[in-house]
């Protein structure tokens, strides 16, 4: 605005009084007159700031959050990986050779006692390269005997005359990591030095147990006489401290490689922390040990290529070369002879495995955040535009006062940043509230992203349009406005950019790089659908106009007519729409994919609905109960028996079953499904069927079979099934279980169909011995880790932000066009157009539009999941523990995210003309008819 001076209007009286002005100020500046422009603006039209501050700030809100979520849950999915892998592949071990023999006695005795052990702690742990973050409370360190004692006492357990070995181990927090259930803790009377020969130790109880130790056992092992003074329990079994190393809280029994059939017992004696120098008098190898565990808390997804660069480095890089340092000294000729301090972990595998299930869900994620991010743009591009229509006449007319194209769009960039920007600044801090997670930067990147979208759509689309000086337009309708060179070249360049993204995918999947283009992808399909639909969109209503100016009322045609002066911008809202609903289209198909897999892999481990076997036979009344049992339709008996067969060379599973019974199960879980005829007896030998593996083995002709109770059985293969409910793997026959022996046909296992089955009363009703297994839990079993599950919210809270997005641009895209169609339908009124004529005007005028975006969007999201479903693989996704070549798991063609988001957008059009013409009826034509309002 230009500043005004009273002067320019009355001039002041001639006195020589300098004039005041209201604010006190004296001389001439007190007569101007100032004019806030953001101010004035905002208290004009305070509804549409408030409209635009909330979508701004729900936008902000959204965009913000998405990052944090992601980090969310990657980080729960480390942690949750870091837990379920064991400790001894998740702990670093640090290996230090023993003291060299050229030192003396005493300074290779110190060099073991706990004093120095713990001072070369702290050094290691100060080498540590970050983000990796040592957990102290698990972590540990000692002294440890290089090879396993032998006690010869004879009253300890020996499976086949060998005797027990021991591990002798000074672990540092015994008394902090155990409790003492008998006894006390071992101690070291005096100065343990390397001729001592007398020890106290303690064991745990599942060695106690095991070896049949009580407090006081004296156990001889060679030069050593160990008393045990205590047995413990171990306060957290699985924590890193008793699990690196198992063998210190649970013994085992080793069995000598063949042909020898040798066994004996390993366990390990808790020595007192300062008795490891004590270990010099065996053979004077002993080893120290630190165990550093990672603090689970500490890990982050991000940190992930920095946590293996640390790990490396520890492993045989510069880390490795400091702790060599601290712990071994200077490197000489000697102690490279000694030997050299060791870092050990498989910790990197760990890492290594969580982020390629990562890699392979991350595209799938950004898919949804493409497609959603999109159309929030759009629907922020649609905000200002249609602001900007609202304003036309406004700013044409500041322009042809004389307003700079610059002067003009600085004033509107300072009207709109005075409401976006405080808004943008409470939806970022609301997602910083809501999504607790610990980086702020991302979210506050996206936030800020939101809010310049927001800021700079009014100024551009005010400064494209009003470029020119000019007060009228022309028309500017997609039937009548032509598509430039300019157009023709981009939609063409974008059309071969998608191509080649699609083709890309197809062939490379989503490894590497091309995981960009599955999330590009379907933005891109749906960008060129929507240009090619905004080019079609008058040949139709060309052809359907003249038939309908043949019918005898005026409001079809009067309505194709309307649609076929659509504003030529509505490529922004067909946009929005299309990508909507082609990201919902294939979110649904990943979602279908995801659900169908697990069905199929639960299925296919158990066989039924539930299962119950044992090793072996099953109460004979055990199939009446359970057919009682809540739930339960159907029950298949079946004996499952390890045949020999080739003159017992070779072995396979054989599978009696009862062919009404066990063909009914095959047909409805779809397993190997068969006629029942096919096991019916037929001459000499017993029909059988066979996977595709044995009967290439056996072909067709009769061979025998012979059982563990030695009674034999003749069989001819009359059919092949590639897999069968009854057991897994390639090789299995199976036959009618009348035709066998009465011991071999006694039923080993249960497969039962039916819904909504109860586990407890199932494992109630069967005995101790069994083993019950549901599908419903085994399929629960896939989705326990929070990086699948995770993903699998974020994906649906995504798609379904976008959805609300796209019907939201199809609503300002009608409220654009809302004040004309208002006046138009009055004025139709004066003319003698009844409500329910009007109602049906608005309706069928905006149906087509509406039309053409659904079916486009339902067309657009079938051909996405058709071209990129041969390069997904959802595996990573639906059975993560799956084996590498367990085969892909493809997307799945989801009807009802097709069709419904669809009929979303048409009952959508159809209620926001039902509703206009009821408002338009209720004020009436007056205020509509009145000339010079602004519309």
């Amino acid at each position: 605005m230009r500043w005004f001076r009273r002067s320019d209007v009355t001039a002041p009286p001639a006195t020589d009084t300098t004039p005041t002005g209201l604010d006190g100020t004296d001389g001439p500046e007190a007569f101007r007159v100032h004019v806030p422009w953001v101010r004035t603006r905002l208290r004009a039209a305070t509804g549409a700031a408030c409209a635009l501050a909330l979508l701004v700030a729900l936008t902000a809100c959204l965009a913000a959050a998405f990052p944090r979520a992601v980090d969310r849950y990657e980080d729960s999915g480390l942690r949750r990986a870091a837990e379920q892998a064991r400790p001894d592949r998740t702990v670093i071990e640090v290996y230090a050779p023993p003291p060299s023999p050229m030192d003396s006695s005493a300074l290779r005795e110190n060099a073991l006692r706990p004093d120095a052990l713990a001072a070369q702690d702290s050094e290691v742990r100060a080498r540590i390269p970050g983000p990796l973050v040592i957990d102290r409370g698990q972590s540990a360190y000692g002294v440890r005997s290089s090879q396993d004692v032998p006690v010869l006492d004879p009253w300890l357990p020996r499976p086949t005359g060998d005797p027990p070995q021991m591990t002798l181990v000074a672990q540092s927090g015994l008394a902090a990591h155990s409790s003492v259930a008998q006894g006390r803790l071992p101690r070291a009377d005096g100065q343990v030095t390397s001729t001592t020969d007398r020890l106290e130790a303690a064991v745990s109880t599942e060695t106690a147990k095991a070896l049949h130790i009580k407090v006081g056992s004296v156990l001889h092992t060679g030069v050593y006489t160990v008393r045990v003074t205590g047995i413990v329990t171990p306060r957290d079994p699985q924590g890193a401290y008793w699990s690196t190393k198992t063998l210190l809280r649970t013994p085992a029994v080793i069995r000598e490689p063949l042909p020898s059939t040798d066994m004996y017992w390993v366990g390990a004696l808790l020595l007192a922390p300062d008795a490891g120098p004590a270990l010099l008098a065996r053979d004077g190898r002993p080893e120290r040990y630190w165990q550093l565990a990672p603090d689970v808390r500490a890990l982050r997804a991000r940190d992930i290529p920095a946590l293996r660069h640390a790990i490396s480095s520890l492993e045989a890089g510069p880390a490795l070369r400091e702790v060599r340092r601290r712990i071994d000294g200077p490197s000489t000729e000697l102690s490279e002879l000694n030997g050299s301090t060791e870092v050990t972990t498989d910790f990197d595998d760990v890492l290594i495995a969580y982020d390629r299930i990562r890699d392979s869900i991350a595209p799938l994620v950004a898919v949804a955040a493409f497609g959603t991010g999109t159309v929030a743009a759009v629907v922020l591009l649609m905000a200002g535009g249609l602001t900007a229509e609202r304003r036309r006449a406004e700013l044409a007319l500041l322009r042809a006062r004389g307003v700079s194209l610059r002067g003009l769009t600085a004033r509107l960039l300072a009207e709109t940043a005075a409401v976006a920007v405080p808004a943008g600044a409470v939806g970022l801090g609301v997602a910083l509230l809501a999504v607790p997670a610990d980086r702020a930067g991302a979210a506050a990147w996206a936030a800020a992203a939101v809010t310049a979208v927001a800021c700079a759509a009014l100024p551009l689309r005010a400064a494209t349009a009003h470029r020119v000086v000019r007060v009228h337009t022309g028309r500017e309708d997609v039937a009548s406005v032509r598509p430039s060179r300019r157009r023709t070249v981009a939609e063409l360049t974008l059309l071969v950019l998608a191509a080649g993204a699609v083709e890309s995918l197809r062939r490379r999947g989503t490894s590497g790089s091309a995981g960009d283009l599955v999330s590009l992808a379907p933005v891109l399909l749906g960008v060129i659908a929507a240009l090619v639909l905004v080019r079609v969109y008058p040949l139709p209503l060309r052809g359907l106009a003249r038939p309908a100016a043949r019918l005898r009322g005026a409001v079809a045609h009067l309505s194709l007519a309307r649609a076929g002066r659509t504003s030529a911008s509505a490529v922004l809202p067909l946009l929005a729409l299309l990508t909507a609903l082609t990201t919902a289209a294939f979110g649904g198909s990943v979602l279908a994919g995801v659900r169908e897999a697990r069905d199929h892999a639960a299925l296919l481990s158990v066989g039924a609905d539930a299962r119950v076997e044992s090793a072996a036979p099953l109460p004979s009344g055990l199939p009446d109960r359970l057919r009682r049992t809540p739930g339960v339709s159907g029950l298949s008996a079946m004996s499952v028996t390890d045949a020999k067969t080739g003159g017992g060379a070779q072995s396979l599973p054989l599978v009696g079953v009862d062919p009404a019974d066990y063909a009914a199960l095959s047909a409805h879980t779809g397993l190997g499904a068969f006629p029942q005829g096919e096991l019916a007896a037929s001459g000499a030998a017993t029909p059988a069927l066979a996977s595709r593996a044995t009967a290439e083995t056996y072909g067709t002709r009769p061979f025998p079979v012979l059982f563990p109770d030695g009674t034999t059985l003749t069989v001819r293969i009359t059919d092949v099934l590639d897999g069968t409910a009854a057991v897994s793997g390639p090789d299995f026959l199976i036959v009618d279980r009348a035709a066998l022996s009465p011991e071999a046909a006694r039923p080993t296992g249960l497969l039962l169909t039916g819904e909504h089955l109860d586990g407890k009363a199932l494992r109630e009703a069967s005995p101790d011995t069994a083993t019950v297994r549901l599908r419903s839990e085994e399929r629960a079993a896939y989705v326990d880790s929070p990086l699948q599950t995770g993903a699998e919210r974020v994906y649906t809270a995504a798609v379904a932000a976008g959805t609300g997005y796209a019907l939201l641009a199809l609503l300002l895209s009608l409220l654009r066009t809302a004040p004309e169609r208002t006046a138009l339908l009055a004025r139709l009124r004066t003319m003698g157009l009844t409500r329910a004529a009007g109602r049906r005007l608005l309706i069928l005028e905006s149906l087509p539009q509406a039309f053409l975006a659904a079916l486009g969007g339902t067309l657009t999201g079938w051909a996405t999941i058709r071209l990129l479903s041969p390069g997904i693989d959802l595996t990573a996704v639906a059975l993560p523990t799956a084996e590498p070549d367990s085969g892909a798991v493809e997307l799945r063609m989801d009807l009802l995210s097709l069709a419904l988001p669809a009929a979303a957008v048409l009952l959508l059009a159809v209620g926001v003309g039902v509703g206009q013409a009821w408002w338009s009826g209720r004020r009436g034509s007056v205020t509509e008819l009145r000339a010079g309002d602004a519309r």
